[in-house]
């Protein structure tokens, strides 16, 4: 790093697979039909993406800030255990093979702001509570959490509760934009892995990237990776976050910029 800079990373993850869109009839009978957990390989995808995480990324996560959405709890989970395991087992699947942890590694939080947009177009109105009411329990879900991540005492959450049912898509794009740069601004010194949804991770692209790119698809997992540098003067000034990476998220372009970030690195050329 250049004298007097600092470079801040944040990593924004889509949930592992959920159990409703491979067992249709699930919600049906669910207790709670808008809040499905993660399927076997779901939970599988989330910690091996843990593990390409840890290797791969290139700088530590220190921080976790998770949807209090079952799939989101469940993936953090097996991202945190991947990111914290003590050694390294080729045979490990998931936190289910008895991984051992570090938790001293990471800390990790609940946020409203992450939360899956709270409208018809990412839930079905059948499976909506017909109250607004979706009720979650914030200890229930730190519960779900790797034991001694929980950063329940410091951590003060942004958005205090969910939003209202029906929020607009543009004001819950709004709302994960805003929660990014949000969440990077109070842990400046540290990098953050962000677990949510598949449009907000949409919106770490857009938002992040050249004019003119669309998102069309956001895989099981997939990720960006977001970075800026932060000066370390008396004004204490950040620099915007530009995309660094991503995997798993399929989007088009119709700018010669954007084209620089959609396309695929060139192979190295011949020496000879």
């Amino acid at each position: 790093m250049d004298s007097g800079k600092n470079i801040q990373n944040v990593v924004v993850m889509r949930h592992g697979d959920r159990i409703d869109n491979f067992e249709p009839l699930w919600a049906e009978k669910a207790d709670r039909p808008w809040d499905p957990p993660l399927i076997l390989d779901g939970k599988i995808r989330a910690f091996c993406t843990g593990k390409k995480l840890n290797n791969n990324l290139g700088f530590p996560i220190h921080r976790v800030f998770v949807s209090p959405f079952l799939r989101c709890i469940q993936t953090a989970s097996e991202a945190i255990h991947a990111l914290c395991a003590v050694g390294d087992s080729a045979t490990w699947m998931s936190s289910a093979d008895g991984v051992s942890i570090d938790p001293s590694k990471i800390k990790a939080s609940v946020e409203y702001g992450l939360c899956e947009m709270l409208n018809k177009q990412a839930i079905r109105a059948e499976n909506a509570p017909k109250d607004g009411n979706f009720a979650f329990d914030i200890s229930e879900c730190e519960a779900g959490l790797p034991e001694g991540t929980v950063d329940s005492s410091s951590v003060e959450r942004v958005y205090k509760e969910l939003p209202k049912w029906g929020e607009s898509t543009e004001g819950a794009r709004d709302r994960y934009k805003n929660i990014i740069k949000t969440l990077a601004d109070k842990y400046p010194t540290e990098n953050l892995l962000l677990v949510t949804h598949g449009e907000g991770v949409g919106v770490s692209v857009t938002a992040h990237a050249p004019e003119h790119l669309t998102v069309y698809e956001v895989e099981y997992c997939a990720y960006s990776t977001l970075q800026r540098t932060l000066k370390q003067n008396e004004s204490g000034t950040a620099g915007d976050f530009k995309l660094s990476g991503h995997n798993g998220i399929l989007f088009t372009s119709t700018s010669p910029e954007a084209d620089e970030i959609v396309k695929e690195p060139e192979p190295p050329k011949s020496s000879s």
